[in-house]
């Protein structure tokens, strides 16, 4: 771990050094405490499991998101039942990017799931009582993951710690959701 990154636990400790970043929000303090955070990049890497495409991507640099780097994952996360590609919440890959600093994977995330236009979550709630009329999925705000190197129940317990939004526990599916809506868990 790089010495100038503070744990969560010394940030925590330097109470008075960190109030400024407390009164910023879980986001800020995602940013400020994550142990591979950067000020200066952050990098995701992609397979979907349903297309076989594979995404390596920076989509934060030198302060502010990479438009062609969210553009790369929008289409990569698109609906790939329709086609369809709709914007993903960069606090999503925010999000994911804390995953990446928590667990120490070392392999791309597997999507099963990322943007599901309206048509497909409706034929898929005709199918399963699981799935939900005001899916956060249909708004690019919901993501459903794996992580090669993570078994699923500590990459479920590491969402549910950083507290960032819904964890849905699914391990006879085989993955974790994660989404940018109000901290809950199913």
């Amino acid at each position: 771990m790089n010495n100038d990154v503070l744990s969560r636990r010394r940030f925590f400790a330097s109470a008075l050094a960190g109030v400024p970043v407390l009164l910023a929000g879980p986001r800020a303090l995602l940013a400020a405490t994550g142990p591979k955070a950067s000020p200066d990049a952050r990098n995701l890497s992609f397979r979907h499991l349903h297309t076989n495409e594979r995404l390596d991507i920076e989509y934060w640099s030198a302060g502010s998101y990479v438009k062609p780097g969210l553009k790369a994952v929008d289409h990569v996360l698109r609906d790939w039942r329709t086609g369809e590609v709709h914007a993903i919440d960069p606090a999503l890959l925010d999000l994911l990017h804390a995953l990446v600093a928590e667990t120490g994977t070392q392999k791309p995330f597997e999507v099963i799931c990322g943007y599901r236009s309206p048509a497909t979550n409706a034929m898929l709630r005709q199918k399963s009582n699981g799935v939900a009329s005001g899916s956060l999925h249909l708004v690019g705000k919901a993501i459903d993951i794996r992580l090669a190197d993570v078994p699923l129940v500590r990459l479920r317990d590491t969402a549910i710690d950083l507290r960032l939004g819904g964890v849905g526990y699914y391990p006879s599916s085989n993955f974790v959701h994660v989404d940018t809506g109000r901290v809950r868990t199913w």
